[in-house]
């Protein structure tokens, strides 16, 4: 459910007298909503990650610190999550940064990587240019983006850009896009995050 929808449906719960709940959430926004409010109706609180951004809560009504207890209100309750679901990152070269080029594939296959432990996880990967070699070619990006594929990441590649550098048949990951697609998803991004 949307913010803030999942407190809304715990304070309706409290409200009918349950003592314990088992909340589940899809986001850190809504995570921290509803503990937040928890504690201002004096619920104990216990948080499982689940993993892919999921959350459990279970709430104790009763046997927390009441003392937080204020009148409640519905804006303070709101989030934005069209930031996490609208982030695009661009890919557009070979090579981070300026000045040594080895040096720049290195650091753009270990950026690469670590884009699984930045939240929230992109929707897409756009790769154009020479940034196609980092979906075509052995590398130590491949793995990451194979497991970012998996966890719903759309990885598109120009298909200008492959068939320039003779790479078309050399995919290894994703999904052969044109400047359309490409400019589509800019467009309709929420942000734009690009290493350079």
């Amino acid at each position: 459910m949307n913010c803030p929808q999942p407190v809304i449906k715990t304070k309706d719960f409290l409200e009918q007298g349950h003592q314990r709940l088992e909340v589940i959430v899809d986001n850190e926004a809504s995570r921290d909503n509803v503990t937040r409010f928890a504690r201002t109706r004096g619920c104990a609180i216990e948080i499982t990650e689940l993993g892919d951004g999921c959350y459990r809560l279970f709430l104790q009504a009763g046997e927390g610190d009441s003392s937080e207890k204020q009148d409640f209100d519905v804006d303070e309750y709101t989030c934005d999550l069209s930031a996490g679901r609208g982030l695009v990152y661009v890919i557009s070269a070979a090579s981070m940064g300026r000045g040594s080029d080895e040096l720049g594939w290195a650091l753009l296959q270990t950026y690469i990587q670590t884009i699984k432990d930045i939240k929230p996880l992109p929707v897409k990967i756009l790769f154009y240019n020479g940034g196609v070699r980092l979906v075509a070619e052995e590398s130590g990006a491949l793995d990451a983006l194979r497991s970012l594929q998996e966890q719903g990441v759309e990885i598109l590649a120009c298909g200008t850009c492959l068939d320039f550098f003779k790479l078309t048949s050399a995919i290894k990951v994703g999904h052969i896009s044109n400047m359309y697609d490409i400019m589509s998803a800019v467009n309709s991004a929420a942000k734009v995050v690009s290493p350079f």
